[in-house]
């Protein structure tokens, strides 16, 4: 089986090099650390993942540890140190990464399918399973069947957003000066997760600047222009969701929460702009209209700019969106796409552009079906398959793709963090605690979770899984979770 294994990968270099990488980032594959997060797993108690119904989650538990506290990779021995004794497994040793055998599709299909057949995951249930390092797709149902996505289509939005400005782009929040007009422009560039702390130091350094000037006193405006078409998301008024502004302070939130539903509120460019203009007038800057933020319109060009705000980078803001399917980042990525390929940044826009730039990779991924409504699959009237999805993170774990690599670090490890946290602590789940790393979405009937896994013989797998017209919510969660707890538990030959 080795030797066949070791042909195989002779004639697709690149795919070894992805398990290599792979592994590396989605946790060990050594038995005896798999039995470890499995008895630390089953000690928490029970927490609660993101809810996009609309019911909202307020509150909950303490976060789980980050997966880089639980899944370390293992690497080599140490110098003078066997493999013997590190795999859990009595005296048999733990396989490199790349050499564990795949599992052989007739055993999957046995292992998975009458799983798949459960009821409660509705009246429409699609799957793709994929070897990473071979590209091929060891199982599928449906797999090029376009279906509601939910949540999971953030990791297309990520791909798209990373592969158009990369992981290192830092979106901006500048304020330029109109001397003909004497007005101070706060100009948005589509940062949803602005803080009111950012916002005054971006005054204090326009403070500043304008004393170097001999400026005593403007007229404040703000700049939204960035953005065109509808800012409500199509679903209305909703704590998953704030209006979609390039211009936004903690995406709108009304209260402290950082992530999950929250009140919103209804104009978030204007209370960005509000914060920022008081603390102008507080460091002595006569301001028109005292206590008014001024009014929305955009900057003439040529505008000097006198303090800048820039983002945590790409990369860390696809893993925030992914561990916490943050919406209100996710439309604030999809959007960017559109900047990038010159697309109007709207919903129409950013679809167009998400689409595009996806093709890019070619036969790579199927888009044949697909149609992205949003950023964030609130939106209904999206499709996209659970053959694109896998694809989608075969492309994530690639090494020569290293500019996607968060698509995957960010995803939640099932039992221990994010939208996973709450999930896998029963006796059917807990074989995929501190295993299972996967995208989570749910919408009222429509439940979904594409992620990776590396089974029990240590080869690394992607897989996508979606219910369509489920009735119990919870049901179809752990009848999901049996789905990719069993790939964690299978050797499957």
């Amino acid at each position: 089986m080795r030797d066949t294994w070791r042909v195989a990968a002779g004639s697709a270099a690149a795919g070894l090099a992805v398990a290599v990488a792979a592994v590396a980032v989605a946790g060990p594959w050594d038995s005896g650390q798999r039995t470890a997060e499995r008895a630390r797993a089953a000690s928490w108690d029970r927490g609660s993942g993101a809810d996009h119904t609309g019911a909202g989650l307020p509150g909950g538990p303490a976060p789980a540890p980050s997966a880089a506290e639980v899944l370390t990779a293992l690497g080599a021995a140490p110098a003078g140190e066997g493999r013997e004794g590190r795999g859990g497994r009595g005296e048999e040793a733990a396989p490199e990464p790349g050499e564990a055998p795949a599992p052989a599709p007739a055993a999957l299909a046995d292992t998975l399918q009458p799983l798949l057949e459960d009821g409660v995951l509705g009246t429409l249930r699609t799957a793709s399973v994929v070897d990473v390092a071979t590209g091929r797709e060891l199982y599928g149902a449906g797999a090029g069947r376009s279906v509601v996505p939910a949540s999971t289509v953030k990791i297309a939005t990520a791909v798209a957003a990373l592969s158009a400005l990369g992981p290192d782009h830092r979106i901006p929040t500048r304020v330029v000066w109109d001397a003909d007009g004497e007005r101070v422009f706060l100009v948005g560039g589509g940062d949803p997760t602005v803080t009111p702390a950012a916002l005054r130091r971006l005054a204090d350094a326009t403070a500043r600047e304008l004393g170097e000037r001999g400026v005593k006193r403007i007229e404040p405006a703000h700049d939204t222009s960035l953005y065109s078409g509808p800012a409500r998301h199509p679903i209305g008024p909703n704590e998953n969701i704030a209006p979609v502004s390039a211009l936004m302070v903690n995406e709108g939130r009304l209260d402290d929460s950082t992530r999950g539903p929250a009140p919103r509120s209804d104009d978030p460019a204007r209370d960005a702009a509000e914060i920022f203009t008081d603390r102008l007038r507080e460091r002595g800057v006569g301001v028109e209209r005292p206590g008014h933020p001024g009014r929305a319109r955009k900057a003439p060009e040529g505008a000097e700019e006198l303090a800048v705000h820039r983002s945590a980078p790409l990369a860390d803001l696809v893993e925030r969106m992914m561990l916490h399917s943050d919406n209100d980042i996710a439309e604030a990525l999809f959007r960017q796409a559109a900047v990038a390929r010159g697309e109007p940044a709207s919903f129409a826009g950013a679809g167009r552009a998400v689409r595009a730039q996806l093709a890019g990779y070619g036969r790579a991924l199927p888009l044949k079906g697909t149609r992205f409504a949003d950023g964030s699959g609130l939106d209904r009237s999206g499709r996209v398959s659970a053959g694109l999805l896998t694809r989608l993170l075969v492309l994530a774990a690639d090494p020569a793709r290293p500019e996607l690599r968060s698509v995957l670090t960010g995803l939640p490890v099932a039992r221990f963090s994010g939208t996973l946290g709450g999930r896998y602590d029963d006796e059917a789940t807990r074989t995929g605690a501190g295993l299972v790393r996967a995208k989570t979405g749910t919408l009222t009937g429509i439940n979904t979770l594409a992620g990776t896994v590396v089974d029990a013989d240590g080869r690394l797998l992607v897989f996508a899984f979606t219910a369509s017209g489920t009735t119990d919510r919870q049901g179809a969660h752990e009848a999901l979770d049996r789905l990719a707890a069993a790939l964690a538990n299978c050797g499957c030959r």
